[in-house]
């Protein structure tokens, strides 16, 4: 007998990520599901079954579905799903930690097996059974199950919500305590952890069994948004040993226990339900069975069972196709060789970009394996290698026939391997914009260009232009200016060329002919319009011999009260408005250019303003700032402080005149009265003390100008030493505030 595995798959070439979720899809058959996404190589099936029911058109409850993958961080990039509710309940982001998505999901109360490994009531749920044959003499399969019954409901809650799974095998060389027709042995369940036990919510949990437990709730939220579900175990493998050729019965079990809410599913990795020698399979960048010349690249992904990797195995496989070995992709190594505990060898094929159009070429991988029972088992993986693309641009060539406007440019690109990004640029390169459509402003008549480059997602490029044509005809070529006087005798009248149709006026004055007349002076904007476009241009408007006011002022500041005298340099007025602007006085009307004197009858600064006219329409105006002070003692010492003051006048300013206090006895005894000689002052900035004995000699002198914290004083001592009782004569010089000056001596007696 000659059994032959083909793996091959179909995606899009270099497809785009949009989302980090699962995706699921209830569409095929339990037939295809099983057949084309379950098995992997060796192993034929029949008689496939869901819930008892055979021969369905399509998955009949939505429990069970097709998922793929490209989220990194869960394990699995595509299998089969059982779910206790709708299979696309599984479906990520784990957007609640209580999901329950029942859809049509049917009772499985009926399964005494699921009963038994549950400990508990079941409800609702799938079962999922067929026949099989294996071509080797090992069964492996994996799988991970998971559930919103994490973490609310198993232990330490003690709940006895404990949904469960099942993966229970019947067949030659197999026995247990699971029942079913033709298998006098019984069956076992291979869905177990080490030890035998079951995979349900209270044995598999944060505290019981935690090292095959995976957080996926917040903030452990593990699988990036991948699947629903707040918990799950690790990726686990079921695996037996079986007997070629044989025909074996098994079924895959989950249900809820107890009620009908709170998800729970079961991931089955697609092709991992395997039994040979030696598999191959193809791995790509991009997920499927092509590569392309300057992109991509495959691997041949060489597997044998776990139960044969205590020896050395030496394998030689065959390379077919229509691409060249050394030519079209690398030179591979073969044989390859399993050493002892490895069970997988990878081959990389990486495509050469010659630049030849060749098509799309293949290359097969064949192993042949003879299996225990003698039969040959031969599996294939096969790739298909794609040529650099030429990518064709479409691009938006516009034309506009007025402006300003903003213009929509698109692109579209074809040819390669999108989807594709864009990049705009001038054709100097500065960068324009990132996405196909965008709107671009055109201020002006000519030809714009713009380079657009569509780059693929094997990073293949191709640069185009794109073409703003603007294409306005209507122009306003000059606009004759009249200026005005003060008596408004302006005129403005504009001419225009390549007007199309009916023509309009619009002036910023408000008048809507082609010339306006009798104007002042100032801005005015004309818009003219056709049937198709309008322009706007402006001009100014200027006058003839405009009023200009000007003043001199001697003096410009002085001391309160202060006369000014105003000479009026103006020209060309007609009227002469004077203004003092310190609200005590005072305009001064004149028709004539005359001067102004003004006194200021309060100490306060004020500004002169002239407003020179001539007629109503014009005008002009200068002003000068006056600084009138207050010259007067501003010094807070003095008796006669003006505190209105800002210009101080020291002749003014009248000072007190200082006053000193003398005692006539010292009597250092230390008894705290006559302790020492001072002088007691008031008016007083400066003192200075001298103390002389009988014969003349000073024994004391002591100059101090802060009398507050040292005034000068005597403690009897000369020159660190006390001197004799006796008489003692002093003087003294004072200087007052006001700088006056003030002598005096006298006598003291000193007794201890």
């Amino acid at each position: 007998m000659k059994l032959v595995c083909t793996i091959t798959l179909f995606f899009s070439v270099c497809a785009h990520v949009f989302s980090q979720n699962i995706n699921v899809t209830s569409t095929q058959t339990p037939q295809q599901l099983v057949n084309s996404v379950l098995l992997g190589s060796g192993v034929t099936a029949s008689n496939i079954t869901i819930n008892g029911v055979a021969g369905m058109a399509n998955t009949p409850f939505g429990n069970i579905g097709y998922f793929t993958n490209v989220n990194g961080t869960f394990p699995m990039t595509s299998g089969l799903v059982l779910t206790t509710g709708d299979a696309m309940g599984s479906m990520g982001p784990n957007s609640s930690g209580t999901s329950t998505n029942p859809g049509a999901s049917q009772s499985v109360s009926f399964d005494p097996d699921l009963n038994a490994i549950a400990n508990g009531t079941i409800t609702n749920g799938v079962l999922l059974e067929f026949d099989f044959i294996p071509a080797g003499d090992t069964l492996i399969f994996n799988y991970l199950f998971g559930s919103d019954e994490y973490i609310e409901f198993a232990p330490p809650n003690n709940s006895s919500f404990n949904d469960a799974f099942g993966i229970f095998l019947w067949g030659p060389g197999i026995s247990g305590p699971f029942t079913f027709p033709g298998y006098p042995n019984g069956g076992a369940n291979i869905a177990v952890i080490p030890g035998g036990i079951p995979v349900t919510i209270n044995n598999i949990n944060p505290v019981t069994n935690s090292q095959y437990y995976v957080f996926n709730e917040s903030p452990q939220d593990t699988y990036g948004d991948a699947i629903q579900y707040d918990g799950t175990t690790v990726k686990l493998t079921a695996s037996a040993s079986v007997q070629c050729n044989q025909t074996y019965h098994i079924k895959f079990a989950i249900a809820n226990v107890l009620d009908q809410a709170y998800d729970s599913g079961v991931f089955l990795e697609a092709g991992s339900f395997s039994s040979s020698a030696v598999s191959v399979a193809v791995a790509t960048v991009s997920g499927d069975t092509t590569i392309v010349e300057g992109c991509t690249y495959a691997d041949f992904i060489f597997t044998r069972p776990d139960t044969q990797m205590g020896d050395t195995l030496i394998i030689n496989y065959t390379i077919n196709g229509t691409a060249t070995q050394g030519v079209d992709y690398n030179n591979m190594i073969n044989p390859i060789v399993f050493l002892p505990g490895q069970d997988t060898v990878i081959l990389n094929l990486t495509p050469v970009q010659d630049g030849l159009n060749e098509g799309f070429e293949s290359v097969t991988i064949t192993v042949s394996i003879i299996n225990p029972c003698g039969d040959t088992i031969i599996s294939q993986g096969t790739i298909y290698i794609g040529d650099g693309p030429i990518i064709n641009i479409m691009e938006s060539d516009v034309l506009v026939q007025c402006f300003p406007d903003s213009v929509l440019l698109t692109a579209s690109a074809s040819g390669g391997y999108g989807p594709y990004n864009f990049v705009w640029t001038t054709l100097t390169g500065s960068p324009v914009s990132i996405v196909d459509s965008f709107y671009v402003a055109v201020s002006q008549n000519g030809v714009i260009q713009y380079l657009v480059t569509a780059t693929d997602q094997c990073n293949f490029t191709q640069t185009d232009t794109a073409t703003v044509t603007v294409l306005e005809t209507i122009s306003i070529d000059n606009i004759t200016v009249v200026n005005s006087s003060c008596v408004p005798s302006g005129s403005l009248s504009v001419q225009t060329s390549g007007t199309n149709g009916n023509v309009t006026y619009s002036w910023s004055s408000g008048q809507t002919t082609q010339s306006i007349q009798n104007i002042v002076s100032a801005w005015y904007q004309v818009t003219v319009t056709d049937a198709v476009c309008s322009t706007t241009d402006s001009a100014f408007v200027d006058i003839i011999a405009p009023p200009l006011a000007n003043f001199s002022a001697v003096p410009v500041s002085g001391c309160s009260p202060l006369t000014v005298q105003f000479t009026n340099n103006s020209q060309n007025g007609t009227i002469y408005n004077w203004n003092f602007g310190n609200g005590q006085t005072a305009n001064a009307n004149a028709t004539s250019n005359q001067n102004m004197t003004y006194t200021t009858p309060v100490p306060e600064s004020y500004t002169a303003t002239l407003v020179v006219s001539q007629g109503q329409f014009c005008s002009d105006t200068f002003t000068l700032v006056i600084q009138v002070d207050v010259c007067d003692c501003n010094d807070p010492e003095a008796t006669n402080y003006n505190p209105l003051a800002n210009v101080n006048v020291p002749s003014n300013c009248i000072y007190p005149y200082p006053e000193i206090s003398v005692p006539n006895v010292l009597t250092p005894n230390e008894d705290t009265k006559n302790d020492e000689f001072f002088l007691t002052w008031k008016n007083v900035t400066s003192l200075n003390l001298i103390i002389i004995n009988r014969w003349g000699n000073i024994v004391f002198e002591e100059f101090s100008d802060d009398l507050i914290n040292n005034n000068p004083s005597w403690n009897g001592d000369s020159d660190g030493k006390p001197v004799s009782d006796g008489i003692y004569f002093y003087k003294f010089t004072a200087i007052g505030i006001g700088g006056q000056e003030l002598e005096g001596h006298g006598f003291i007696h000193l007794l201890k």
